[in-house]
């Protein structure tokens, strides 16, 4: 495995994994994204994706979602270490317009929370 994937161990994957941190997490908004944080017994943390068709057309939301992986990917020391999360991205996601945008404010979360 390359350093530059994104493992299926490490992703939230079946709807019942969605449901628990929703209901059970902790709950914190940016202008652009909903965060659900659920502190777990594992040792790495899981991100899950959530990007409806409120976002924007298939070619927006991808986008959302590319951009949200990778912040993933490059800021894993950054995340809460035995969490789950899940993010949720609001109808206004679809004006982010680059990388840097999300490192700003999903990084002010993740340093908030450490």
């Amino acid at each position: 495995m390359s350093l530059q994937s994104y493992p299926a161990h490490l992703r939230l994957r079946k709807k019942a994994e969605y449901q628990v941190v929703y209901t059970h997490g902790r709950r914190y908004s940016t202008a652009h994204f909903v965060v659900y944080i659920l502190p777990k017994a594992q040792t790495r943390p899981r991100t899950g994706l959530a990007v409806s068709k409120k976002v924007g057309c298939a070619v927006q939301r991808n986008r959302v979602k590319r951009l949200l992986r990778e912040f993933f990917r490059l800021h894993a020391e950054l995340l809460p270490q035995a969490a789950d999360i899940a993010v949720v991205a609001k109808k206004q996601a679809c004006y982010i317009a680059n990388l840097h945008q999300v490192e700003v404010e999903l990084g002010s979360l993740c340093a908030k929370l450490s």
